[in-house]
């Protein structure tokens, strides 16, 4: 099942549509999925067996290698995009290590090595601080707002969620596009999606994968 982290479910459903799934997929527009599973980027990907267990808590979830990220052909794109092309281009991902894991699980269950037992699942999720319930919240009333119209009301919220949380990309990657589709600096918040990569260093966009138990 893949989940798309989107408050504009038009806006989702034509990669989606392009994609031709066989498997469900859903779009969550409350961004629920953030909340209950701890998903602070995307592609995330979260195990979980035929009892309802999860074994894997969100991580980095490539399927692939993303074409574009190899593609030469930036002369005739705007200057901003070609710009965010050629830093996205240093992210760290690892498709394969990923989905040799997964088919691993899928042919061993609860043997596989990369399946991991509820104190280690429990370990790796974290416990969930102040600042991250009060970001969900803020970030819960921004949605509200925006979607009944208040489009002023809801940027300081977003605005705040950024703020107690910063490494939640979700919560931010969304407040940008809203306010602009390529998520450039705009006179509404006082960051972006290039200056914030630039300011972690791309390599620090994902965290690695820790597959070994």
């Amino acid at each position: 099942m893949t989940v798309a982290l989107d408050m504009d479910a038009e806006a989702a459903r034509r990669f989606i549509e392009r994609a031709q799934p066989e498997h469900p997929s859903l779009i969550d527009e409350a961004h629920v999925v953030d909340e209950l599973f701890g998903v602070t980027n995307v592609p995330n990907g979260v195990w979980i067996n035929e009892e309802g267990m999860i074994v894997r808590p969100a991580e980095p979830a490539f399927p692939v290698r993303p074409s574009y990220l190899d593609s030469r052909a930036q002369s005739n794109l705007p200057p901003r995009l070609a710009e965010m092309l050629q830093e996205a281009k240093k992210i760290r991902i690892e498709p394969e290590k990923y989905v040799g894991a997964l088919r691993d699980w899928v042919e061993h269950g609860s043997a596989s090595r990369y399946a991991l037992a509820p104190e280690e699942v429990v370990s790796r999720s974290g416990p969930r601080q102040a600042d991250e319930a009060q970001a969900a919240a803020h970030f819960e009333l921004g949605q509200h707002l925006y979607r009944s119209g208040s489009v002023e009301g809801a940027i300081p919220h977003f605005r705040e969620a950024h703020r107690l949380q910063p490494d939640n990309w979700t919560y931010k990657r969304q407040a940008w596009t809203l306010a602009d589709p390529l998520q450039g600096p705009t006179d509404v918040y006082n960051s972006d999606w290039l200056t914030d990569v630039r300011k972690i260093g791309a390599e620090n966009y994902y965290p690695p994968l820790a597959m070994e138990v």
